[in-house]
C-alpha cells in the first residue's frame, strides 16, 4: 500500500527523523525497507503552512479524484462542482507538492489527474509545554 505521510515540525526535528528513518530502514529486514520505501513524506514547517497549501477544499479534490479517477481536469471541475480555472490552480499546486500527478495525454489532449497513493496520513504534534527547561527557574 503506497501511503503520503504528511507531517508538521521544524526543519531540525523533521530532518532529524528523516535521518532515523534511514538508518531504522537500513537496519530493518527487507520487508521492512520494502515498507517504508512505499512511504513517501510531505513535511510542513508549521500548521498554518499546511492549512495554505492543502486547505480542505484541496483535500476533497484529491478524494474526488481517488474515488472517480476523472479522464481530464475539465471533468474534475464537474466532479466537484467548482469553476475549471479554480480547479486547475488547485491541480497545479498539488502536483507541484507530489499530492497528485498530472499525465499529459500528448499535444493538444487532456490532462489526467492521478492520485498515486492509496492512503494519506497527517501526523500533528501539538506539545503542550515546551520541551526544553526554561532558563528563568532557579537550579537547586
Amino acid at each position: 500500500m503506497t501511503t503520503l505521510h504528511i507531517t508538521i515540525g521544524d526543519r531540525d526535528s523533521l530532518r532529524e527523523e528523516t535521518l532515523r528513518q534511514l538508518d531504522d530502514a537500513s537496519t530493518d529486514d527487507e520487508d521492512d525497507v520494502e515498507q517504508w520505501g512505499d512511504r513517501r513524506v510531505l513535511s510542513f514547517g508549521s500548521y498554518d503552512d499546511l492549512v495554505e497549501h492543502l486547505s480542505p477544499m484541496r483535500l476533497s479534490l484529491v478524494r474526488a479524484i481517488a474515488e472517480h479517477e476523472p479522464e481530464s481536469m475539465r471533468e474534475t471541475a464537474r466532479i466537484v462542482d467548482r469553476d475549471v480555472s479554480d480547479v486547475h490552480g488547485d491541480l497545479k499546486q498539488l502536483a507541484l507538492l507530489d499530492v497528485i500527478e498530472l499525465a499529459d495525454s500528448g499535444p493538444g489532449q487532456s490532462t489526467q489527474p492521478i492520485v498515486p497513493y492509496e492512503r494519506i496520513e497527517v501526523d500533528i504534534a501539538v506539545p503542550l509545554v515546551d520541551d526544553e527547561p526554561s532558563s528563568d527557574k532557579a537550579e537547586v
